[in-house]
């Protein structure tokens, strides 16, 4: 599938999974502290990036074994 061809909504969510799943592993490895979470979600202007970006976080927070 080419990515290039998803609409702008679509790619957004995928970077936006993209960089929960790294600020987890960031958390994980000692890179950076629970802090990060919230920081990045602070960067984001719209309601339901955020919030989409949260639930991103906790299923990888599941997922990698992130208390």
């Amino acid at each position: 599938m080419n990515l290039s061809l998803l609409p702008a909504e679509e790619k957004n969510r995928i970077e936006l999974d993209k960089q929960a799943a790294y600020a987890v592993w960031q958390v994980k490895n000692g890179k950076a502290g629970y802090e990060l979470f919230s920081l990045e979600a602070g960067k984001l202007t719209v309601e339901n990036e955020c919030e989409f970006f949260k639930q991103s976080v906790e299923k990888y927070k599941r997922k990698m074994g992130v208390q």
